[in-house]
């Protein structure tokens, strides 16, 4: 049997690796063999192709289609338990705001099907909050002859028949001209908003009167609401993950006066205008905020992005553009943007302004095999101006010795002995902290191998960013699946490893595995960081021996006003725990529980607002971005 299990359809890649989550595969067959239909349909499918592609053709749909059913059912449970009562509809009606602004609702229509509009519109009009109106302007190529007769009955409808069709950026600017609201909406002329769409929008705005842009979750439909599926639950706002996609794109909203600050539509950018809008947007607003609700609709069509992104090949095109001009106005460092696959995700290449010194600190302890390994791989490098500092905690080997002799012949490596006793994390570090030169300190665990060469320079670059107090890399298992690609607050108790187990080739939850993006913290089996502010905050927490230390130094840099940053693009293996060892013994399960209740004190209060950068509609005790039940 093949390594791996391979299982592709016309939406995923999926890859199953059998040696290293065996556990997983005997879940599925578990599942298989369960069923009395399921083991009947083997047993035909058997006779059939032969034993071999009898069990991929189970896998595939256990796998692929069952897990897609079984996301499609969490969501149907999820609208469920979050739909709108009628009472809840009544009371927000009756909701007077202390602040309750007008809010213009801009759509561009154009050639727009008559069941599109009308289910448009009705969504408008059952909104629960009324100071609204629409600014509708049309460009179609024959006269929409029932527009005039939904039309007439609502006085906050404005309709305005475009002499020329001018492309979508001039005509939505034609509708922004209509407008007479605090608030600018964007709503496309085939889609819908949930009912309480706007009502969030003004509770949010008298919550956090500095409010100025604002935008929520979305999901698909293709005919009717009763079947909506594939649910975008978002982050909080994530700069690095807005320059590597459009997730903020439905239900946007954006303050008037804002929008006169930085302009609007640009012609140049159609496609992708929305994209180019909210990026010069981020740029000068004073609060963006997220509404972790579903309050938008994204009908799924044959012509629509929503169903197939290869429809607007110069769209793709039009936010590369946008995205790049956006660096230069942030006077970022950038070679280059370039598009990546899936489509509708960028790829941002920093440039290295300079080549600061760089000091790799890798604790170590008679793990000589390991140890030989990650400094052959690191030497490769084709950054060169670095040292490596090997923290020697405790050998008994002779061997290890002996090896650090012949290692330290190389003048950019260097040995320094940990004389305390046991194993501290935090402590080790500190300690070689002092001794390191570089301006940046970049913490790297025995147990890894680099697997790309250029992976000091892909850290450094984002690193080198005023605004950046750390980067983390995306770390693999031996079998190339995730084994880091991010760091979640909460996920599990106190923290846990996002999409993990995961394919390489898998770009994970809307393609946060595949892109560079923000998150709360990072491992330090590979965390690159500046060395000033390892200092400001006095290094890692020596009261967490071992755990939690790294996603402790996270929190201390995040409070500086500093993101942490996740970069697929310095790509390295970790063989977890095999140095360390497994928390397996009574000592170490009671140093593991001390740990955890340390965290939970000192940051008591992230844990329960809960983490930004993962959505509060997601389970916290699933990996794999499930949705909440």
């Amino acid at each position: 049997m093949n390594k791996f299990v391979q299982i592709k359809d016309e939406i995923i890649n999926f890859t199953l690796p059998v040696e290293s989550k065996r556990r997983m595969c005997f879940q599925y067959l578990f599942r298989l063999f369960k069923s009395k239909e399921n083991r009947q349909q083997l047993k035909k499918k058997i006779k059939q192709v032969g034993l071999y592609k009898a069990f991929r053709y189970s896998f595939y749909k256990l796998v692929v289609v069952g897990s897609r059913e079984y996301q499609e059912e969490r969501y149907a449970k999820w609208i469920g338990k979050n739909q709108l009562t009628d009472e809840e509809k009544e009371k927000q009606r009756k909701t007077e705001f202390t602040y309750s602004p007008l809010l213009s609702i801009i759509t561009p229509l154009y050639n727009t099907p008559q069941n599109y509009f009308v289910d448009y519109i009705k969504s408008i009009q059952n909104q629960t909050y009324a100071n609204w109106e629409v600014c509708l302007v049309d460009a179609s190529s024959k006269p929409l002859e029932y527009i005039e007769e939904i039309i007439k009955s609502d006085d906050r409808i404005k309709y305005k028949i475009l002499k020329e069709n001018k492309g979508i950026s001039e005509n939505s600017n034609e509708a922004i001209k209509m407008a007479k609201g605090e608030f600018i909406v964007l709503v496309d002329h085939d889609d819908m908003i949930a009912e309480n769409a706007l009502f969030e929008i003004v509770e949010k705005i008298n919550t956090i009167p500095e409010a100025d842009f604002l935008y929520s979750d979305e999901d698909k439909f293709e005919n009717t609401l009763d079947d909506r599926y594939s649910p975008f639950f978002k982050p909080d706002f994530s700069p690095d993950f807005l320059r590597s996609t459009n997730y903020i794109c439905h239900l946007s909203c954006i303050k008037t006066s804002l929008l006169e600050q930085i302009g609007n539509f640009r012609k140049e950018f159609d496609g992708a205008q929305d994209y180019d809008l909210f990026l010069r947007a981020s740029e000068k607003a004073n609060k963006i905020i997220h509404i972790p609700k579903v309050l938008y609709h994204w009908r799924v069509h044959n012509s629509s992005t929503a169903q197939n992104m290869e429809t607007k090949m110069y769209a793709i095109e039009a936010g590369r553009k946008a995205i790049q001009e956006h660096c230069h106005r942030m006077k970022l460092p950038i070679k280059t943007v370039e598009c990546e696959r899936p489509l509708g995700l960028y790829r941002v290449k920093y440039e290295l302004k300079e080549t600061p010194f760089v000091s790799i600190i890798i604790p170590n302890k008679d793990s000589i095999s390991y140890l030989k390994r990650v400094i052959k791989s690191i030497v490769k490098s084709t950054y060169s101006n670095y040292e490596i500092i090997i923290v020697e905690n405790n050998s008994k080997n002779k061997k290890t010795f002996q090896y650090y002799d012949i290692i330290q012949k190389n003048p950019k490596i260097k040995v320094i002995k940990y004389k305390e006793k046991g194993f501290n994390f935090s402590k080790i570090n500190n300690f070689a902290e002092k001794y390191a030169k570089g301006e940046y300190i970049l913490l790297l665990n025995n147990d890894i191998k680099v697997i790309n060469l250029e992976w000091i320079e892909e850290m450094l670059s984002i690193c080198q960013r005023e605004d950046v107090g750390i980067v983390g890399a995306k770390l693999l298992y031996k079998d190339k699946t995730v084994q880091h690609a991010g760091v979640v607050i909460g996920m599990g108790g106190i923290a846990g490893h996002v999409n993990r187990t995961i394919s390489d080739k898998n770009p994970g939850y809307y393609g946060r595995v595949k892109v560079i993006n923000n998150y709360s913290a990072v491992t330090a089996a590979c965390l690159m960081t500046k060395k000033d502010l390892f200092e400001k905050v006095e290094g890692l927490d020596a009261a967490f021996e071992v755990a939690f230390n790294d996603v402790d130094y996270c929190m201390k840099i995040r409070e500086l006003g500093k993101l942490v940053v996740y970069t697929p693009y310095a790509k390295l293996y970790h063989y977890e725990s095999k140095s360390r060892g497994y928390e397996d013994t009574p000592e170490k399960k009671k140093r593991f529980a001390r740990e955890i209740n340390l965290f939970e004190k000192k940051w008591k209060k992230e844990l329960e607002q809960g983490d930004p950068y993962f959505n509060i509609n997601l389970d916290l005790y699933s990996e794999q971005c499930e949705i909440k039940e």
